[in-house]
């Protein structure tokens, strides 16, 4: 894990009809919330691409959804499909972080803040894409030396 170059880094929490997604501050401090992007439809690239290059994105962090145990399953293989087709197009390094619990966080997160279940429905991905990219960038930075 290194997220020591400069520029932003996109973090994805990836599903099967929607994908958050969360964007980091140019120094790789804060992560914030950004959108929810349907994967139907034919688009999802293309809207991916255009959100990598207005926010000069070095780096995608992907979800990797793995069991209490630490195993991998179907869930977490799709997720290491989509970060090998993300690298392959988006010619920026992929890195997978474990999201173990970051859905949970975000619905906790949303109800302290007294968010309606409608909305909630709407935001909730891209929370837990800033929840998993937030996790990244605190463990990258107690890793640097």
């Amino acid at each position: 894990m290194t997220a020591t170059e400069p520029g932003r880094i996109l973090g994805i929490d990836p599903g099967e009809v929607r994908v958050g997604v969360a964007l980091s501050d140019p120094l790789g401090i804060i992560a914030q919330p950004l959108t929810v992007l349907e994967r139907r439809g034919g688009r999802f690239l293309g809207e991916l691409t255009a959100i990598l290059v207005e926010n000069e994105v070095t780096r995608i962090v992907i979800g990797l959804p793995v069991s209490l145990s630490g195993r991998e399953g179907w869930s977490a293989q799709r997720a290491r499909a989509l970060g090998e087709t993300l690298a392959r197009e988006m010619q920026v390094p992929v890195e997978f972080h474990d999201e173990r619990f970051t859905t949970g966080l975000a619905e906790s997160a949303l109800l302290e803040g007294n968010v309606r279940r409608r909305p909630r429905r709407a935001v909730r991905d891209k929370v837990a894409a800033a929840v998993i990219l937030q996790s990244y960038l605190d463990t990258a930075r107690r890793q640097r030396p």
